[in-house]
């Protein structure tokens, strides 16, 4: 049975690692008992507490081989952390924390948990940081007498499981099926994985990997921590996105020219165009803006009372849910982002007014001495977020003014972010879309923009300031580096651009008799396509 497991650790190390990204599965080995709670790692094997026999048992973590055993030291083992000697073991059932000699089974020390219903257990080299089930909050503790030293919220209502990389802690969720890695100093969500089986708890790190044990299927998996991949796609939606831009001329005189501009998509990390676009009718030519924004140009002349003209662009596409994996250590200081990139995206614009007082002194307050640009925009992302609520009134107001009244529509919302993040030094624009409304087959009249920030090291990350108004650090986070599959992203701008103006996905520009009255409509359909239409 070893020699199966190890050739099955191989066989997935050799086909897995050439592409490995943060949560793939290395290797797995089975789990010593039916029951796994919580895991650790002592410097050389894993150890496994066990609910149903109340055991804690040492294990290779080459093939699952028990290796010693030792009885828990109460009757409802959970979380287990290594503090370099000693083991330590969180009892649910008496809420104590139990401190373990290894060899023998022995207690040494015993602290009462501060916590309603203690799950995970970790430890950061000087403190135990323990899973409060009930309560949705992580703690550090003194491992003298369990006083807590810090409180933070866990990324949602259910975390289990706790690991410590030496930077990161690792949180699992078995309701939701995923693995968090969190800034520890304030419970920040960073990022999340999918976990690899049904009932994600017991966490481990090796120094290298990160390993889950499962309490439903009983495998401990080994994971991939940190990678080259900087994203992962997924949930592919493939379909065809038809937009129209349609004028109506409702009144007794013409219209004597009408100038409209298509943003044309392109192909995007998140985003395979397939096949040609299709213009109805053919433009009169493509034009690129200042910020490189290439746009349809289409001309109708001498449109009469009651006429309609409706341009229409449909482009067929892939697109996919993309999370990006951004570890703020790597991200590179503000010195080194590309000198065109500043020149482009740091200048001032009317809808930013960087420079006015309010944005500055609000940037100086929000951002204080932080240097690492990830911290920065993390940190004006979350101002945003406590400061603002979602408001759609018409029309698009400056950035001081939006964020001295504190709500917005999800332009104004990304003007004040950019505004911002441009004030502290870090480059930002727009990102346009059309977007999928519910159902596959389903039409959009309102939109979406947001914003993306470039992070040296990473690039241009998509960082949604509307999105993040959500209870939950795992929600919140979902607006940060991550997209779902329903937006064709169709416009990337920095400011007011010649042809788009401040608007995206299309513009119109026209001139008419006074007699005329003009009436405009936007919509995009989608409409998904199956295999037989490839």
């Amino acid at each position: 049975m070893r020699t199966v497991f190890l050739c099955i650790a191989m066989i997935c190390f050799l086909t897995q690692s050439l592409v490995a990204k943060p949560g793939d599965v290395m290797s797995k080995i089975p789990s010593p008992g039916p029951c796994p709670t919580g895991m650790t790692f002592d410097g050389k094997d894993l150890w496994v507490a066990d609910r149903k026999t109340d055991q804690l048992y040492r294990i290779d973590p080459t093939d699952g081989a028990i290796l010693s055993n030792i009885p828990s030291p109460a009757f409802w083992p959970m979380g287990l952390a290594w503090d370099g000697r000693y083991l330590w073991n969180v009892d649910s059932e008496q809420k104590k924390i139990f401190q373990i000699d290894p060899e023998n089974g022995l207690i040494v020390r015993t602290v009462e948990a501060p916590v309603s219903y203690p799950m995970g257990l970790t430890w950061d080299g000087q403190y135990l940081w323990v899973s409060d089930y009930r309560k949705g909050k992580i703690d550090k503790i003194s491992s003298q007498d369990g006083t807590t030293i810090i409180s933070i919220q866990a990324p949602t209502k259910n975390p289990q499981g706790l690991a410590f990389d030496g930077t990161y802690l690792w949180v699992s969720d078995r309701v939701n099926n995923e693995i968090y890695v969190l800034w520890p100093e304030n419970g920040v969500v960073l990022f999340h994985v999918e976990s690899p089986g049904p009932y994600a708890w017991g966490l481990a790190f090796d120094d290298t990997y990160l390993w889950n044990a499962d309490y439903e299927n009983d495998m401990i998996y080994q994971l991939v921590v940190r990678d080259n991949e900087r994203y992962a796609l997924s949930e592919e939606r493939y379909a065809e996105v038809e937009f129209v831009h349609q004028l109506k001329n409702f009144g007794t005189g013409f219209v004597e020219r009408a100038d409209f501009y298509f943003a044309i998509p392109k192909d995007e990390d998140s985003q395979q165009l397939e096949g040609e676009i299709e213009f109805d009718p053919q433009p009169v030519g493509v034009v690129a803006d200042r910020w490189d924004q290439k746009t349809a140009h289409f001309v109708f002349e001498n449109i009469a009372p009651g006429q309609i003209v409706a341009p229409t662009v449909r482009v067929k596409a892939r697109v996919y849910d993309i999370q990006y994996y951004i570890y703020p250590d790597k991200v590179g200081p503000l010195g080194d982002i590309p000198k065109n990139i500043k020149s482009q995206y740091l200048v001032d614009e009317d809808k930013y007014n960087i420079s006015h007082p309010y944005i500055q002194e609000t940037v100086r307050g929000v951002v204080g001495g932080e240097k690492n640009p990830y911290w920065i925009v993390r940190k004006i992302f979350d101002h945003i977020r406590t400061h603002m609520e979602y408001e759609l009134v018409g029309g698009w107001n400056v950035a001081p003014t939006v964020l001295k009244r504190g709500t917005g529509s999800c332009s104004e919302y990304t003007f004040v972010f950019i505004s911002m993040c441009r004030a502290a030094g870090v480059p930002a624009r727009y990102v346009g879309s059309l977007v999928v409304r519910g159902d596959d087959a389903s039409y959009d009249e309102y939109f979406h923009r947001w914003a993306q920030v470039y992070l040296p090291n990473y690039g241009w990350i998509h960082w949604d300031p509307q999105g993040g108004d959500k209870d939950w650090p795992r929600d919140q986070t979902r607006s940060i580096a991550h997209l779902s599959n329903r937006f064709l992203l169709t416009t990337f701008g920095g400011g007011n651009s010649e042809y788009l103006e401040w608007s995206y996905n299309s513009n119109v520009f026209w001139t008419a008799e006074p007699r005329a009255e003009v009436h405009f409509e936007n919509i995009a359909e989608w409409r998904p396509l199956g295999k037989n239409e490839e």
